[in-house]
């Protein structure tokens, strides 16, 4: 659109960029038709006075004396030329046109008359515009030296007087319409004005807010098609400001996390440096090390937590069979540690599935590391991967003392573990967040009978 070359233009201005142009048109469009009426409205009126010279004349035609004899109603034309402003003509003749009285050069009809209707048409006569009314009828008597037996009238006046009463007509409609458009162009500026008060309001008080203010926007007084707008906003605020707080708490949660494993570690290598028994050194270098690997796995769980927390997942299709394999392998060591039965449970052609693999291992890999490192020592953990017919999940099933009540009421939330866990809470999360950013669910359940915990991630196509 035109107004849209402008990117400074205000609403206001693109608003009557649109509306006075069509008020214009509309304005001339009047105007045309005042004129058209007011031409038909004085031909009407004009026409009507030339009908009644007509039949004035008609009243005095005589064919007694065997001639054609008119005898003028002087009074009758001496108004109608006070009326008309202008000349006045007349002719009466027979059909044929042998005989004729007043004005013989008249311009005859554009269309054959019929007797008794009256025809009416515009001439030049004179180097002039004149208005000509004509009427026939049947002669009583026939007329010496003519054939016809039927009478022509005619009645010319000059159309000056009717076009100065359409002029006048149209000047004081111009005048009229111009006054009309003026209104109401101040009127549309007044309105626009009044109505985009509320906008600027708003704006104003947005740009008065402090940068860290992100309380929803008023709609109070706003017009109801802006009221969409400003509830969008209101809804993308209300998304940052729990983006923000997530982000804070992240924060305020991973410094804690990894300020006492960290400490730990300072202190144990300063045991170590004062340390002279290599026995004991050796032993503090073993927990130095265990210290380090639970410090490094919270680091890369935060980082995944917040990865997911982003909610922007690289769909791509997959082998779900060999993801589930190729976390069993990466387990494999920690499994034999423990002497744990690890088992996969996929099908062996492989399942095409749809996800963000990188994602989606993380998850698994927490999930199936929980099993392993809180499940029973040399038992059970399987790992499943099935599609269904709305989707794709993956399950890990183990044979431990499971989760204490209280615990699995708020499994899936950060840093929610066992009283005796040594991880850091956050695998459940990890999961939990993943498999949300996916559109699907994180199911925690009891294996029944027991013992043992059953953890399913779902997914939809």
């Amino acid at each position: 659109m035109f107004w849209n070359r402008i990117p400074q233009a205000s609403l206001k201005v693109r608003l009557l960029v649109l509306l006075l142009p069509v008020m214009a048109l509309v304005t001339v469009g009047s105007l045309w038709m005042t004129r058209s009426e007011s031409v038909a409205a004085a031909n009407a009126a004009y026409d009507r006075s030339l009908l009644g010279a007509l039949k004035a004349l008609d009243l005095n035609i005589s064919t007694a004396s065997g001639g054609l004899a008119v005898e003028l109603p002087y009074r009758l034309f001496e108004f109608f030329q006070l009326t008309a402003t202008g000349s006045v003509y007349f002719r009466v003749a027979t059909a044929d046109g042998l005989v004729e009285i007043g004005n013989p050069d008249l311009p005859a009809p554009p269309r054959p008359l019929l007797a008794g209707q009256p025809q009416f048409y515009d001439a030049r006569y004179f180097d002039e515009t004149v208005r000509v009314g004509a009427f026939m009828r049947p002669l009583s008597q026939a007329v010496e030296n003519s054939g016809s037996a039927f009478v022509v009238i005619q009645v010319a006046e000059s159309t000056s007087s009717r076009e100065q009463f359409t002029r006048s007509f149209l000047r004081r409609s111009l005048l009229r319409d111009a006054v009309f458009l003026a209104a109401m162009v101040l009127a549309v500026i007044v309105g626009l004005t009044l109505a985009l008060r509320p906008l600027s309001r708003l704006a104003r008080q947005t740009t008065d807010r402090s940068a860290d203010d992100l309380r929803p926007l008023p709609v109070q007084d706003l017009p109801g098609d802006i009221r969409p707008l400003v509830d969008a906003i209101n809804q993308q605020l209300h998304r940052t400001e729990q983006l923000m707080a997530e982000q804070r708490g992240f924060v305020d949660d991973a410094s804690h996390q990894l300020r006492t494993p960290l400490t730990v570690l300072r202190a144990q290598l300063d045991y170590i440096l004062r340390e002279k028994d290599s026995a004991s050194k050796a032993l503090a270098l073993n927990a130095l090390s265990e210290a380090l690997e639970l410090a490094i796995r919270a680091t890369n769980q935060l980082l995944a937590l917040a990865r997911s927390d982003t909610g922007l997942t690289q769909r791509e299709v997959f082998d779900l069979s060999a993801l589930v394999r190729e976390v069993a392998m990466e387990l494999m060591p920690l499994a034999r540690e423990r002497g744990v039965d690890f088992g996969v449970d996929v099908p062996e052609r492989g399942l095409e599935a749809k996800g963000d693999r990188n994602l989606l291992r993380q998850a698994l890999l927490n999930l199936a590391h929980n099993g392993l490192e809180h499940g029973r020592a040399r038992g059970t953990v399987t790992l499943m991967a099935n599609s269904t017919e709305t989707g794709y999940e993956i399950q890990v099933i183990d044979d431990g003392n499971g989760m204490a009540a209280d615990v699995l009421a708020r499994a899936g939330e950060r840093f929610v573990k066992g009283r005796h866990s040594r991880g850091s809470g956050l695998g459940m999360a990890i999961a939990r967040s993943v498999i949300e950013a996916h559109g699907g669910q994180l199911q925690i359940r009891p294996v029944e009978p027991g013992p043992g915990l059953h953890v399913v991630l779902g997914w939809p196509r």
